[in-house]
């Protein structure tokens, strides 16, 4: 069971984090209209969506059957309704489900390209992952502002992934001069990135005492570390680009793979986190 857990964390987190984020960077990537690219997004908005939904909905059962000790627990009405009724999992995942219920339907309406709507809406989506999992270890004002670090943290974490996307479909047909392209997503990526690492660091010091759990290669402290090294080799790729932006039009092949192989490296990333929401964290003595 904790295994499915894992991997439904996962599924949900990629699909709400890539929607926001290239929402939030469309605009800011691309100044020109660019028909093509927005019917793309549109379509992959609404499976990621629906996906989003259906993975919702597979977590609640699951820590349903993992709070009552039984797999059949979860499709039991009464025991469902009182976590969702009475658990502070259960009154947060509500109103996620909800919001990600009305998403999915403004999506199919004629309001879907209301982007200040849509944005809302994933915004919303987003921030209330926040509260899931260490997020809700501490009460109070404590509590509060770890949630707070923890929407930032996710926000950044959303615009490198869902920007990087972005860059995937542009790259399959480029409207105008990718060194242009690239610059604007540089210019963005020096702030998500000192946001990313500064909440990072605040939330291993909230959660374990220290700057860095120990011992290093054990349980919560492995996998924070494969999570590090992941974001690292996202960075080095994220620096190449940068470096070498003014001949990007003469290697758009090594260009393309080094732009999806820095996404894969963002979803791996993703994964590590949501196998660390199932882990204590190591509290220092």
């Amino acid at each position: 069971m904790s295994e499915a857990l894992v991997l439904c964390r996962f599924v949900h987190f990629s699909v709400v984090l890539i929607l926001f984020g290239a929402w939030l960077l469309r605009p800011r990537l691309l100044k020109a209209p660019a028909p093509a690219l927005d019917r793309q997004l549109a379509c992959l908005a609404r499976w990621l969506t629906a996906i989003a939904l259906v993975s919702g909905v597979a977590w609640a059962l699951l820590i349903t059957a993992s709070m009552a000790g039984s797999a059949t627990a979860a499709f039991d009405a009464d025991t469902l309704g009182v976590v969702l009724g009475n658990t502070f999992f259960g009154q947060v995942w509500r109103w996620h489900l909800l919001i990600n219920a009305l998403l999915l339907a403004l999506l199919f309406t004629p309001w879907r390209s209301n982007v200040p709507l849509r944005l809302g809406l994933s915004a919303l989506l987003l921030a209330t992952l926040a509260p899931v999992g260490h997020g809700a270890m501490l009460d109070g004002l404590s509590g509060q502002l770890l949630i707070l670090n923890q929407i930032i943290h996710l926000t950044c974490v959303a615009a490198w992934l869902g920007g990087l996307l972005l860059l995937v479909l542009i790259l399959r047909q480029p409207d105008e001069p990718m060194s242009r392209i690239l610059q604007r997503f540089s210019g963005v990526g020096y702030a998500l990135v000192a946001g990313l690492l500064i909440t990072g660091l605040i939330n291993v010091r909230v959660l374990t005492g220290q700057w860095w759990p120990t011992p290093l290669f054990n349980g919560f402290a492995l996998i924070l570390l494969i999570k590090a090294a992941l974001v690292m080799g996202m960075l080095a790729l994220a620096l190449f680009n940068r470096l070498r932006i003014d001949d990007c039009q003469q290697r758009m092949g090594a260009l393309k793979r080094s732009v999806m192989l820095e996404w894969l490296l963002g979803i791996g990333a993703v994964a590590a986190v949501s196998l660390l929401g199932t882990l204590p964290p190591m509290i220092a003595a």
